[in-house]
């Protein structure tokens, strides 16, 4: 079953930007969300399914508050949130290449970490040596 809209916000508020839920869910846990970039749609696994796999790159941090991340309230439907700031992962340090096409935001910096939400990259980011991949503000999540 689907959240209501302003629910699905207030669950992205909660666990993007560290807002409560009145009466429902505290804020409390990590204050840092872990970027992740993709080959493919990872919605259906964990943060490291089909996760970029070229040398120099690593997941990426982001501080769980609305200086982090904005929720936008103006759209009815599944929730989508965007980062305030530019994120930018390492540089591509080998002659490994790879198409970016989805982005992924979770718990952990390594490893098999729980989806939150993730999204489409467009344009997709062609990676390839001396490439240093970036998403923009106008980059968006929705709930995995």
């Amino acid at each position: 079953m689907p959240l209501g809209s302003t629910m699905s916000q207030d669950v992205l508020n909660l666990l993007l930007c560290g807002k409560a839920i009145s009466s429902m869910a505290t804020s409390a846990g990590s204050t840092l969300v872990w970027q992740a970039l993709h080959t493919a749609d990872p919605s259906s696994g964990t943060q490291a399914t089909s996760e970029l796999a070229v040398t120099g790159y690593t997941r990426v941090s982001v501080t769980r508050t609305t200086t982090g991340f904005a929720v936008d309230t103006s759209i009815s439907g599944p929730a989508s949130a965007s980062p305030v700031a530019a994120i930018t992962f390492p540089q591509c340090t080998s002659t490994s290449t790879g198409t970016v096409t989805h982005w992924s935001v979770g718990q952990s910096s390594a490893g098999t970490g729980k989806l939150i939400a993730c999204g489409t990259v467009s344009p997709n980011i062609s990676i390839a040596q001396n490439v240093t991949p970036s998403l923009t503000t106008a980059s968006s999540v929705t709930l995995a």
